[in-house]
């Protein structure tokens, strides 16, 4: 899509996000069946939480930060003996705390709502508390799903309709560092099929890392650069090299706002370009057609399960390709993403992988693959 063309839909696109229509779940037999599960407890809905530090077990590194940990606020939603498990997770440049997320979520009052059924009112009123803090509310999503689904008794990827046996295979990401510790994480990543290499310092450090890793490995790797090329003829470039070694997408490779440089780098690369800063919320992904080939969807920057789903089917309908991300974050938050993972092309859904205090057990990765369970709501247990 040329420059012209793509000013020309951003004018228009604005009516396709009207027409992004969902599904609604919730149907009669589902609130019947709500109605009578009753497990003797209180018929208001309770919101509690806690916060939580993950510890990493590398010091994970960026284009332009390092940290040994991420900050975590764990989430329940009680309702007539059910509890639904949720997570925020706020890696520093997301510009959420875990005292900013806290004091959101003391703000949060569901007592006001009849039933957890009121997903769509509940969220739309949690939206509205304050602007941004979607990692905040994301938490509250996620447990509110999570316990709809376990009254419901079905997992969410059942009660969306969606084929388990889609999932892709899942990245492993193998952070900036010395040569040493990237061929020892590059030989970590081993069962994965695909590689996922945080680049954008520097031209000899991205070289460095990729050839690091092709001096153990051939597997797959897709590249994630985190804004970290400024110029659109530098990365076209070194998209091109990147081309000749077994790569196969590439994340945000300039600043999220240089809309048409990320348009005319698109519109050249021989690799599918995706946003992700450029990407945080539903509203976002029109003007995203053409300067991008797909978006990559994450639960902490949209708020969570209902509006990534809501994401998915708007960038189908503008004929997007769809990647499912997310944060340093534990089984819960993880396994939230995943239900979503077979309508996606890639997936990068190892942060609970990247961990070393993980509180949750939920999605699996089998041979490399996303594997969904049985279990209701997001599928995980408490460890």
């Amino acid at each position: 899509m040329t420059l012209t063309t793509r000013r020309n839909f951003l004018r228009t696109a604005g009516l396709l996000t009207a027409a992004a229509t969902i599904i609604n779940p919730f149907d009669v037999f589902a609130q019947s069946r709500a109605k009578s599960a009753t497990k003797g407890g209180s018929k208001k809905m309770v919101l509690t939480f806690r916060p939580y530090d993950a510890q990493m077990k590398h010091v994970f590194t960026i284009a332009n930060s390092s940290r040994t940990t991420t900050q975590i606020v764990l989430t329940e939603i009680e309702w007539d003996g059910y509890v639904g498990y949720g997570e925020a997770a706020m890696p520093p440049y997301l510009g959420e705390t875990q005292s900013s997320v806290m004091d959101f979520l003391k703000k949060v009052d569901l007592s006001r709502f009849n039933s957890p059924f009121e997903i769509q009112d509940i969220l739309t009123y949690v939206d509205a508390i304050a602007i941004n803090n979607t990692a905040a509310k994301a938490a509250v999503d996620i447990a509110l799903h999570d316990l709809v689904g376990k009254i419901m008794g079905q997992p969410w990827w059942k009660i969306w309709g969606f084929n388990p046996s889609t999932t892709p295979n899942t990245s492993f990401t193998v952070g900036l560092d010395t040569e040493e510790v990237v061929r020892e994480k590059t030989r970590e990543a081993s069962p994965y099929k695909v590689i996922k290499v945080k680049l954008g310092r520097d031209e000899k450090t991205d070289k460095m890392m990729v050839d690091t890793i092709r001096s153990v490995t051939n597997t797959t790797i897709c590249v994630d650069a985190n804004q970290g090329w400024k110029d659109k003829h530098y990365a076209l470039e070194m998209i091109n090299w990147l081309n000749e070694r077994n790569v196969n997408m590439i994340e945000q490779p300039m600043p999220k706002l240089l809309l048409d440089d990320a348009a005319w780098v698109t519109e050249r690369s021989p690799l599918p370009v995706i946003a992700d800063e450029a990407c945080q919320r539903l509203t976002d992904i029109p003007k995203l057609k053409g300067a991008y080939h797909g978006i990559n969807i994450k639960l902490m920057k949209c708020t969570g399960m209902r509006e990534a789903r809501e994401m998915v089917s708007l960038a189908k309908a503008l004929h997007m390709r769809l990647m499912i991300g997310c944060m340093t974050e534990t089984s819960c938050a993880i396994s939230a993403a995943a239900q979503l993972a077979s309508e996606t092309e890639w997936a990068d859904l190892d942060g609970n992988l990247l961990i070393s205090n993980d509180v949750y057990k939920g999605m699996q990765i089998v041979d490399g693959k996303i594997t969904l369970n049985d279990l209701p709501g997001i599928g995980i247990t408490k460890l």
